[in-house]
């Protein structure tokens, strides 16, 4: 019995410098912020107004939806790129892999511009329609510029993860099912992705929170986008509406953490977001 208690005092003595990690960087923050949020005119009712303002209710919802958006889309790109690179030996192939984490050496404010270099006014996207059609196209100060940016830096985390789980899958089932009669699309269906699933819900998970909480990128193309990172940085640095600020970023980092606990609880897998 003295044994199992000095066992557990030394594992808690393991644990004391992760703890004191964990609160003086997380649960002290966290629960800061959350005062600062309830100390406007509303108090803590404040929380509540952010979802019947419209403006900020607006802006949740469009960054909710772009985050979703984009993890679709990551997830498409990245499963079928990532089947084809494990399934698929060729030369070039490791070149093409590295060239798919390319984007992992580029911060936000990078993408953002190359995504102007692409669609902005003096962009290619914009030099080849007015070429093609006496119009250009610009949408990089857009909604749909700065989806481009997410997707582009969100597939390269995610299509290394799906290619680490490919790898595992037993290929004895695929075999099995096509000896069945099974078409490759029933056994895409019913074999390979039931396979990838934990890692499509942790991927999916990352890519989601990303987007979600992604500044740089939102910062460059800012002309005419509304997403809560940059009503957060608006509210703080322009109106000077602290307690406002801290209530938007209390709100998104729920929404984020809710996100990625669902993606833990649904792939029985260790979720964690990136910065």
């Amino acid at each position: 019995m003295r044994a199992r208690s000095r066992d557990d005092f030394r594992h808690l003595l393991l644990l004391l410098p992760a703890g004191i990690v964990f609160a003086a960087f997380f649960l002290v923050p966290l629960g800061q912020l959350f005062l600062i949020g309830g100390s406007g005119k509303s108090g803590y009712a404040g929380y509540a107004d952010i979802l019947v303002h419209p403006k900020y209710l607006r802006s949740l919802v469009s960054t909710l939806a772009l985050a979703a958006a984009t993890t679709v889309a990551t997830l498409l790109l990245s499963t079928t790129a990532g089947l084809f690179l494990v399934r698929n030996a060729f030369p070039g192939r490791a070149l093409l892999v590295a060239m798919l984490t390319l984007p992992l050496a580029f911060p936000g404010v990078v993408i953002g511009f190359m995504v102007i270099m692409l669609a902005g006014r003096q962009g290619l996207i914009g030099d080849v329609t007015q070429a093609l059609t006496g119009e250009k196209l610009v949408f990089a100060y857009s909604m749909a510029g700065l989806f481009m940016g997410y997707v582009y830096f969100s597939v390269p985390r995610t299509v290394l993860t799906i290619m680490a789980s490919a790898e595992k899958l037993d290929p004895r089932l695929e075999e099995a099912a096509r000896s069945l009669g099974a078409s490759r699309l029933r056994v895409l269906a019913d074999v390979i992705l039931p396979g990838l699933k934990p890692a499509l819900l942790a991927a999916g998970a990352i890519c989601f929170a990303t987007a979600m909480g992604a500044f740089g990128t939102a910062f460059t193309l800012a002309t005419r986008i509304d997403v809560l990172p940059m009503t957060i940085y608006t509210e703080f640095t322009l109106q000077a509406n602290i307690a406002v600020a801290a209530a938007l970023s209390f709100v998104l980092g729920a929404v984020t953490w809710a996100a990625l606990a669902l993606a833990r609880t649904a792939s029985g897998a260790t979720v964690a977001a990136a910065g």
